[in-house]
């Protein structure tokens, strides 16, 4: 379920990114936002941290029930400059798209789509489960060298994991302790699905990256600060390992890499470098023009008013 960025989710576009930080334990609550018909618990980005690595929107929903003819129905709508990563712990979705794409997804498997200059997707109920629906939807903003190329998707049915003094790791994105996902990614980040029992968990990390934790279910205390669902805990940069906590079965992840270099501009489902790159992504989207492609989905197509430094007619 992506997006869309509200306006009050951003800074002030000429205040640059809050520089990382050394390690801490800096949580602050997400907010409710809408997705369709559905309420989600916005994590990433908020005022005061833009991104961490190179993720820049974290969207929790969920725990939630569906039934066949489901709540789930998220039109055709455009992205620019990002990856969507989409990661499910309960439930089924269907992912369309422009490149012709249509996948299921399950849990325990990853969809990932890569906007480049342009594509456009849209989510959909199965029109057969009926039951329980969590997961989250993550952005990637795309560094210069690749957000400018070619969109793409890839599904990945299985991905690794290691097992754990107390529970076991799913490495969705990027490496760790030498274990590599297959999935696409264009900087040194990492994301990782952690599904824990009671007992303390030491996971290994590099020093150079900044990283923050997002539990779905239970609590994980960290340096001694205990986090819950519906809050993001930024753990800053320069640790090596990350130890954890809990006292009951949590379900939790990890996001991290190498601070991002850019400072970003983000409206709507786009993530740019300039004003000028919106409005033309906008533009382009208002006219239908064959950037974004055609999504073959019985829902229609979603319309968005111009950015709000656009000129007034």
């Amino acid at each position: 379920m992506s997006g869309p960025l509200r306006q009050e989710d951003l800074a002030p576009e000429d205040r640059p990114p809050a520089p990382p930080e050394p390690p801490v334990v800096e949580i602050t609550d997400s907010h409710v936002a809408q997705v369709g018909a559905f309420q989600v618990r916005r994590a990433l980005p908020h005022r005061a941290r833009r991104t961490v690595g190179a993720w820049c929107f974290v969207d929790h929903m969920g725990p939630t029930t569906v039934d066949e003819v489901g709540d789930i129905g998220i039109g055709p709508h455009p992205h620019l400059g990002l990856q969507t990563v989409t990661w499910l712990v309960a439930g089924e979705i269907v992912h369309h798209d422009s490149l012709g794409s249509e996948q299921l997804i399950r849990p325990g498997e990853l969809n990932l789509m890569t906007a480049g200059r342009g594509v456009a997707h849209a989510e959909e109920g199965t029109g057969t489960y009926r039951g329980d629906l969590q997961g989250v939807q993550l952005w990637v903003a795309q560094p210069e060298a690749t957000r400018h190329g070619a969109a793409a998707f890839e599904h990945h049915a299985e991905l690794p994991r290691l097992d754990l003094a107390a529970g076991v790791a799913t490495v969705l994105v990027g490496d760790v302790a030498g274990t590599r996902s297959p999935a696409r990614h264009d900087t040194d980040h990492i994301g990782i699905d952690l599904d824990l029992r009671p007992g303390t968990t030491v996971i290994p990390v590099e020093a150079t990256s900044e990283h923050a934790l997002v539990v779905l279910t239970g609590a994980i205390e960290v340096d001694g600060q205990r986090v819950e669902p519906g809050h993001l805990a930024y753990l800053g940069l320069g640790r090596d390992e990350l130890p954890f906590t809990v006292s009951e079965p949590t379900r939790a992840l990890v996001l991290g890499g190498e601070p991002f270099p850019d400072q970003l501009l983000m409206w709507w489902n786009f993530v740019a470098r300039t004003r000028d790159e919106i409005m033309e992504a906008w533009e382009d989207w208002q006219v239908a023009d064959d950037r974004f492609g055609v999504v073959a989905s019985s829902l229609d197509r979603i319309p968005v008013g111009p950015p709000p430094w656009a000129p007034r007619h």
